[in-house]
């Protein structure tokens, strides 16, 4: 009688820890990529959006599919002009097809930097509570905000 509570219980608690888990390494990875444009490595390197993509890719590639990895990074003058809210995402035929900003900025620009991911979740009590795409998945996304350093 109590069986089915508790494996839904147990269930509901694996689905929440591997979801914070996946966020946690989301935005890890948004502040360790930042920190390359930060600091001027992207921008000295001249580094293409393919490149920093595939930069980014080892720092999340333990939980994500990497091909499904969404980058969006953009510059503004101020602080009070950035805008790090989460983009809404257009789809073709089940498929994201939003054009990413790929804009590393300069000395004393502020940048924000966003990685987004369809998490997939599983349906049940869960998945009504996350599900805020519509399609079986929820929108993971880890920001960095910062003001590039002179290099």
């Amino acid at each position: 009688m109590i069986a089915p509570a508790f494996l839904a219980l147990l269930i509901a608690i694996f689905q929440v820890t591997i979801y914070l888990f996946a966020q946690q390494v989301l935005q890890n990875a948004a502040l360790e990529s930042g920190r390359l444009i930060m600091t001027g490595q992207v921008q000295n390197g001249n580094v293409t959006q393919s490149q920093f993509a595939t930069d980014v890719c080892p720092m999340v590639s333990a939980v994500f599919n990497c091909n499904n990895l969404m980058i969006n990074v953009q510059n503004y003058d101020s602080f009070s002009g950035a805008s790090a809210t989460a983009p809404t995402l257009t789809y073709n035929n089940g498929v994201v097809n939003n054009t990413w900003s790929y804009s590393p900025g300069t000395p004393g620009q502020v940048m924000v930097v966003q990685l987004i991911y369809q998490w997939p979740i599983i349906s049940g009590p869960f998945g009504y509570v996350l599900s805020n795409l519509g399609n079986g998945y929820t929108e993971l996304m880890g920001v960095s905000a910062f003001r590039v350093e002179p290099y």
